[in-house]
Order: structure tokens, then C-alpha cells, then sequence
């Protein structure tokens, strides 16, 4: 893997980031298809109607659903779902933090009950590696601890040092395995600490200190407010590499987003565009409309006249309102297309705004409108 910046603009960057499964543009938004599918999407609407170059996997619900062996006969994740390009697969961190009545903690890692037959697992963070090298992915991620927003220092401090003892040893793990399919992987730390700056930094500095090849900024869209996630994202910004990229996990939402390109984070994930979709709600370069509601039943203007995909030019608005009216399956498919093409034409505005120079006032301008209730 290879990072270069092409632009950097008062902090925000616009890069390159080369894998053996193609190149990535950034910033740039990841679809989380967590299951080995972005919901309601099949590899070739990713591609041809969403603008996607970089996909998401989660570690934890493809290990319970599908175990090691038929992943490894398949030949790995891209073979298996169909997806050429570069995928990205988290550790199962998050899931620890999200099934905490399921899960627990220890040195060795985290035991926990499947949530779909109760049986009992235990993720370590080199079993986690050796996972994700079956998996195959291009990007892979450290074990770590994420704790609620709230936390008191002592506790943060407490998941702050087990994810920095985690990360040595996954990077022990990942060093003295290779990757199983003929293409290369890269390995990328969690600066981890709450809300707390002291905390952040010290994270950022240990990870930065093993030389990892890139570096992801986590616990953080877990219930602390914008305020205290944009401190803890600049925070941790300020204290890793510039050469390498540097990845929000879990956010958010478009304003989210153009705040944090602003304070130099060149990659992102977030369920936020398919869930809400699925739910009525859609992004459109105009503002959010509840498609649900009565005011689009005779609405024959397109989804979106912002944008030139093919759910945004092809659908009105009173048609895709039917089809939730209906519980028609043609709705969630054509709001999944429409959010993720709404962040990815983000992403792309984004980076072409740097390049140009004007990236500040693209900012001010997008994140009021896309915000606003239609």
C-alpha cells in the first residue's frame, strides 16, 4: 500500500491511496457492507451508479456467519461477494462496544455470546489478524477497546492502554504472517481516549511510534457531542504522520464529514446513508427529505436534480414515496443508491474543492444546505 498527498489546503488533503485492488481517491467515504453486501446493493450498482472505489467489511458478523474455512476455499472476501476493488475490514472492536451486555473484557481479548445462536467466542487480536488475512482484505484493523461517551478518565485511561498492549500484538501477529491470496495487506492502528486530549495524544503517539502503516481515530460517534468529536478528531490529527492516511471510523453525517476533511481526514464509514434510507430518509444535494411523508405524494420532480445518477434522474419523488407506502423492496434499493450517491459526490466535490484551492468556502456553503429539512 501507498499514500502520497496531492494537495493539502489548511489541513485538508486531498491524496492518493494505491492497493493491489486499485486506487483510492481521497477523502473519500467507504459503503459498510458489513455482512459481505452493502444493503440492498449488488458490486455493479456500487460501481455504476454510486461512484464507490472502497467498500467496508466487518470482521465480527462475517466471522459468525461464515467461519474461516468456506471464506478461505472461496479465496477471500472480494472473490466471494464479487468485488474487485479494495475493501477494508474493521476488527470487531466496535461490535465489543456495541454487544457490551454480550461481551467480556480481559487482557487476552474479548469474550462474547453470538448474538445469533449464543455460542460463546473469543476474540483475541491475533486471532483477529489471522481472520482478516484470510478474508484478504487491503486494509485491516487492530483489535481495540472503544468505551461510551461519558467515560470517566480512569476508565478511558483503562481502554486507552489495552488498545495500545492490543496493538503490539497485532502488529506481532500481522509481521510474522503473509497475506494468503497474492496480494499485499496493510495493517492500521486505533488512536483511542475518549474525550480526553491528554489521552488522545498519547495514544497518537505510542501507535505512531510502532510505525504502522496507516492510522485510524475510533471511539468517537458514540454519544459525545459535535464539539467534543471535532476537538478529539483535530486532536488526534495533529499528532499523526502526514504521509500516511488517516481514517474516522463511524461517522456520520455530511456536515460531520466536511468538518473533518477540514481537519485532515482523508478516509470514512458510516451505516448512517443505507439505515436512514431504508427509514425514508434521503440525502439530496438540496437537503434531507422524509420521502414518508404526505408532502411528496403528488411530487413528480426527480429525487434529485443535483445529481446525474441513476436513482437521482430516473425516480420522482412521488414514486419512490409509493413504493415505501407499498413496502416494495425497489424503494430501499433506490434510497440505498441515492444516499451513498449523494457521499460519494460529496467526497468528490470535496477533494476537487482542495485541489482548486477554495476547499473553506465549498465547506460553508455544502454543510448548512445538505443539513437542511426539506
Amino acid at each position: 500500500m501507498n499514500f502520497s498527498v496531492v494537495q493539502e489546503l489548511n489541513g485538508a488533503r486531498a491524496g492518493l491511496l494505491d492497493t493491489d485492488h486499485g486506487t483510492v481517491e481521497t477523502p473519500m467515504f467507504m459503503p459498510v457492507g458489513t455482512a459481505g453486501t452493502v444493503k440492498a446493493l449488488s458490486p455493479r450498482d456500487l460501481l455504476r451508479d454510486v461512484g464507490a472505489q472502497i467498500i467496508l467489511g466487518n470482521t465480527y458478523h462475517l466471522y459468525l456467519r461464515l467461519g474461516a474455512q468456506l471464506l478461505e476455499c472461496a479465496g477471500g472476501l472480494h472473490r466471494f461477494m464479487g468485488w474487485v476493488h479494495p475493501i477494508l475490514t474493521d476488527s470487531g472492536g466496535y461490535q465489543v462496544y456495541s454487544l457490551a451486555s454480550r461481551c467480556k473484557i480481559n487482557e487476552e481479548g474479548a469474550v462474547f455470546q453470538s448474538h445469533i445462536d449464543g455460542s460463546s467466542h473469543l476474540l483475541t487480536p491475533e486471532r483477529v489478524v489471522d481472520f482478516q488475512r484470510i478474508l484478504g482484505s487491503d486494509i485491516m484493523m487492530v483489535l481495540d477497546e472503544c468505551p461510551p461517551a461519558g467515560v470517566t478518565h480512569r476508565r478511558a485511561r483503562h481502554a486507552h492502554d489495552l488498545t495500545l498492549r492490543w496493538a503490539t500484538r497485532s502488529k506481532a501477529r500481522f509481521d510474522a504472517t503473509g497475506p494468503r491470496y497474492g496480494h499485499n495487506q496493510a495493517l492500521f492502528a486505533i488512536v483511542q481516549g475518549s474525550t480526553y486530549q491528554d489521552l488522545r495524544r498519547e495514544s497518537a503517539r505510542a501507535l505512531v511510534d510502532m510505525d504502522f502503516p496507516g492510522y485510524a481515530i475510533g471511539g468517537l460517534s458514540v454519544g459525545e457531542g459535535a464539539a467534543q468529536l471535532y476537538d478529539m478528531v483535530g486532536t488526534s490529527c495533529a499528532e499523526l504522520p502526514a504521509d500516511k492516511p488517516r481514517y474516522l471510523m463511524g461517522v456520520g453525517t455530511p456536515a460531520d464529514i466536511l468538518e473533518a476533511v477540514a481537519l485532515g481526514v482523508d478516509l470514512f464509514d458510516c451505516v448512517l446513508p443505507t439505515r436512514n434510507g431504508r427509514n425514508g430518509m434521503l440525502f439530496t444535494t438540496r437537503g434531507v427529505i422524509n420521502i414518508r411523508n404526505r408532502k411528496w405524494a403528488d411530487d413528480l420532480a426527480v429525487l434529485d436534480e443535483g445529481l446525474n445518477g441513476y436513482a437521482s434522474q430516473t425516480f420522482t419523488r412521488a414514486y419512490v414515496r409509493h413504493l415505501f407506502q407499498c413496502n416494495e423492496i425497489l424503494g430501499l434499493q433506490i434510497s440505498a443508491a441515492q444516499n451513498l450517491a449523494l457521499y460519494l459526490w460529496l467526497m468528490r466535490q470535496a477533494r476537487l474543492a482542495i485541489l482548486e484551492k477554495r476547499y473553506e468556502t465549498f465547506r460553508r456553503k455544502m454543510a448548512p444546505q445538505l443539513s437542511q429539512r426539506l
